[in-house]
């Protein structure tokens, strides 16, 4: 719908935004009371989105209001449909329900202004939570709610130039994937991590799929990517994404998340509701790009009732782990010159239980697999179970790039990343550039001995933007090498032990710095023991 230009003075930021939305949320979630992060979500969220195509319809509105004397109608829901502006029917506007914040007829009101909206504009049907004027909602507390949000503007000009309801969007869905734990994991993947995935296979033009879409972060990011990476003219960011966005989510309420959140940034999508594996919405999709973080090592998904599925090219599936339905379903969908990137746990890397050794084994041998990166733990909200990313390249002789038939590059980036709270790790710009960097320097110049870094530019740099191995960090390996490793794709087993720099330091001086310094601490100890015993004196012990 309304289309927002992209402010290239936004924070650089992987996920832990700070800022106004930090202070928005601790304002939002203090108006929770007991309510449940995973109900509270669909109430929060769904106001910032009405509250959002409010903005944008009111400041047409007024627009209109000063052409009447040129024929213009504000009260025409053409007028706004031909700018891409969602209309919203009278009793729908955010004036109409600050007006009625204080009644207690609130979570009607709401509710009728839903359904309205979606009512009168066909592509939000079936959408937008409907579910306010229930007893359990606290009415008082929805009031209030209404009246804190009735403070921002979202939806007008500047504020779109700002991006400001998709960073406040990201940022609450953040923090309800971190305040719901497990099941936060179930919408919402980091933004670091899909930031990374994007900037790895650079999705600039073509089909873009996710299998299993949550929330729809991966279609995000790379419109952002899009945007963040145009050039020539000084558009600086303002080109139009060339992409088809295509995905499917089972979940019904993390469906309709998705569809609030392209909506909110103006992108249009086939977004379809149901299960992948048992009722694939994009039969005949082949996709230049797919980009996933599939449920780690489901073991519901219904398996026996696939055995004969015509995706399994590589071997079937376990009834007991998706893991490699996951992978197989993606590879069907690949284009001929196609790309995958995607998320996965770590054992899908190394297991041979239920034979999915044999199907990675498969898969590697016919010289799929582009890229493995082992990951950093606690990146992400729902699972403390250590993840890898997947690259798999349909051609890799494609002309694009260098021809990498026969070669598989280990990425381990294990000790990237720095913790942004006692729990949760991300990874900063700097890391996802190294990594990317690494990647797109290999698949285009390949290993070359005789220079430097794999960074093309930037910390390191070596001649010619060309890629080298680095001990403990990347490593370009043969298929003859993964053979003579049973198949397994762990980067630990491939880029070997960093290269430590020689203490060049004298031993007799390094142990008359350690003597001194352990002098020191020893009369600081000393000295805090006075202290201590002092202060016990004076209370009496």
């Amino acid at each position: 719908m309304a289309k927002r230009k992209n402010d290239t003075k936004t924070l650089e930021t992987t996920g832990a935004t700070v800022g106004y939305e930090a202070q928005l949320w601790q304002m939002a979630d203090a108006l929770r009371g007991s309510m449940d992060a995973a109900e509270y979500k669909h109430v929060v969220l769904g106001l910032i989105f009405l509250k959002y195509i409010s903005d944008a319809f009111e400041e047409q509105h007024k627009k209109l209001e000063g052409e009447r004397d040129q024929g213009a109608d504000p009260e025409d829901p053409d007028e706004y449909r031909a700018v891409n502006v969602f209309w919203v029917p009278p009793e729908a506007r955010w004036s109409n329900l600050r007006a009625n914040a204080k009644q207690p007829t609130i979570g009607q009101t709401v509710d009728d202004a839903m359904t309205a909206i979606e009512r009168d504009n066909p592509s939000l049907k079936g959408v937008l939570p409907k579910d306010y004027a229930r007893p359990a909602l606290d009415k008082q507390r929805l009031g209030q709610l209404i009246d804190l949000i009735s403070n921002i503007k979202l939806g007008d000009e500047d504020a779109r130039s700002k991006d400001v309801l998709g960073r406040i969007y990201e940022y609450f869905l953040a923090q309800f994937a971190s305040a719901e734990g497990k099941k936060g994991g179930e919408f919402y993947t980091p933004r670091c991590v899909v930031k990374l995935l994007v900037e790895m296979i650079e999705p600039y033009r073509g089909r873009v799929y996710d299998p299993c879409c949550g929330s729809s972060g991966m279609f995000v990011q790379s419109v952002e990517f899009i945007r963040a990476h145009a050039t020539g003219n000084g558009n600086a960011g303002k080109a139009k994404a060339d992409i088809s966005i295509y995905g499917q989510e089972s979940n019904y309420t993390t469906w309709r998340l998705a569809k609030m959140n392209l909506a909110i940034r103006g992108i249009e999508g086939q977004i379809a509701h149901g299960d992948t594996f048992h009722n694939d919405r994009h039969p005949d999709l082949k996709a230049d790009f797919i980009l996933a973080n599939p449920p780690f090592n489901v073991s519901d998904w219904g398996g026996e009732r696939l055995r004969e599925d015509k995706r399994w090219k590589f071997g079937i599936p376990p009834v007991g782990n998706a893991n490699f339905a996951w992978v197989q379903h993606m590879i069907y969908h690949l284009a001929p010159n196609g790309i995958a990137g995607f998320v996965l746990a770590n054992g899908s890397m190394s297991s041979n239980q239920s034979g999915e050794g044999e199907i990675r084994k498969n898969i590697i041998e016919a010289d799929l697999v582009d890229c493995m990166v082992a990951l950093p733990g606690q990146l992400f909200y729902s699972t403390q179970i250590p993840a890898c990313l997947w690259f798999l390249a349909r051609d890799k002789k494609n002309t694009q790039f260098r021809d990498r038939r026969g070669e598989i590059l280990f990425i381990d980036a294990r000790k990237l990343g720095r913790m942004v709270d006692r729990t949760h790790r991300e990874l900063t710009d700097e890391d996802i550039r190294k990594i990317a960097d690494t990647y797109h320097a290999w698949r285009t110049f390949g290993p070359h001995l005789a220079y430097g870094h794999p960074l093309p530019e930037g910390e390191g740099q070596g001649e010619g933007g060309v890629y080298r191995n680095i001990p403990g960090f990347c490593k370009s390996a043969s298929l003859e090498e993964i053979r003579k490793h049973g198949y397994v794709l762990t980067p630990g087993r491939y880029v070997g032990v960093e290269i430590k720099e020689e203490d060049k330091e004298p031993f007799d001086e390094k142990m008359k710095r350690l003597v001194a310094q352990l002098r020191e601490q020893q009369e600081e100890a000393s000295r805090l023991d006075k202290a201590i015993w002092k202060n016990l004196k004076e209370l009496g012990l």
